[in-house]
């Protein structure tokens, strides 16, 4: 299959040339914003038509949560619009098209895990293109899958992992933020979802993908300092209000994922187990 990965520089982008070593049978395009411009309709077009893309796989976003709230248009043009240029030009050639999206599209203020079945209440700017991103792509192009994931890490680029490790090494003590609970998600088991998917062949929908397991990004930075061997900095836990950000971030937002693993039969590991194998790497 021929397939153009968008967002080839970040961390799932990144995930998907390590993994594709492993999935040798098909041409890979992978892309970033110096190679193609996924907002300029007519470079999309041109390049999906003369490749003869198969498949997309859209790992490109605006993700920088607190400075959406300020970069609205940036945020809309790449969460929202750019997804559905891709969907149409998807569409108009016969491929399919995974968008990959977040827990961000819900509110937080639920108390069980989020199924696909819920219905999104966005509470951000970020979370509510995010959204529209995910209908663009629903709306436009019949073979479209979204996977929505939360709490991405990785060994490539800037992220919660690398920074918790960064300031427990600078820092005696560190505040983080106990009651806002989610699952953190390794980068490298979503792309190998995705390869799953792309392998057994797209069934169209929303589908929710993270680690298993559930904690706090208190919890998170203790089992990240543990297992990378940070033991001076003491870790302290820190209400929401304690730590004010421009953006509204979900207080729960674990994502139900028994769809996706019943569907393409995906064996999740526990949040734990693949921060470690993360870690080790670095």
């Amino acid at each position: 299959m021929r397939i153009l990965v968008t967002g080839a520089n970040g961390q799932l982008g990144n995930e998907m040339q390590v993994l594709a070593k492993e999935n040798p049978q098909h041409t890979y395009y992978f892309t970033d914003v110096e190679e193609l411009d996924i907002c300029n309709e007519e470079a999309v077009w041109a390049f999906i038509a003369e490749k003869r893309i198969e498949l997309i796989v859209n790992c490109a976003a605006y993700t920088a949560v607190d400075m959406a709230e300020d970069n609205q248009e940036l945020a809309h043009k790449l969460n929202s619009i750019a997804p559905g240029v891709l969907a149409r030009a998807a569409q108009s050639n016969g491929a399919a098209i995974i968008q990959i999206s977040t827990d961000y599209v819900f509110d937080g203020t639920a108390h069980l895990p989020y199924t696909e079945d819920c219905e999104p209440c966005p509470d951000s700017v970020y979370g509510f293109t995010k959204l529209e991103g995910e209908q663009e792509v629903m709306n436009n192009c019949e073979n479209a899958v979204v996977i929505r994931t939360a709490w991405l890490y990785s060994t490539f680029g800037n992220n919660f992992v690398k920074t918790m490790i960064r300031l427990g090494k600078e820092r005696d003590n560190l505040g983080v933020v106990f009651d806002q609970i989610g699952t953190p998600t390794y980068a490298n088991d979503l792309a190998r979802a995705i390869y799953t998917i792309i392998n057994k062949g797209v069934v169209r929908g929303v589908y929710h993908f993270s680690n298993e397991g559930v904690c706090s990004w208190y919890d998170f930075t203790v089992a990240i300092h543990r297992l990378a061997g940070v033991a001076s900095c003491k870790v302290r836990p820190l209400h929401t209000a304690e730590y004010p950000a421009k953006a509204n971030r979900p207080a729960y937002s674990v994502l139900d994922k028994t769809k996706i693993k019943t569907i393409f039969g995906i064996e999740i590991p526990h949040w734990e187990e693949s921060l470690g194998r993360c870690i080790e790497k670095l």
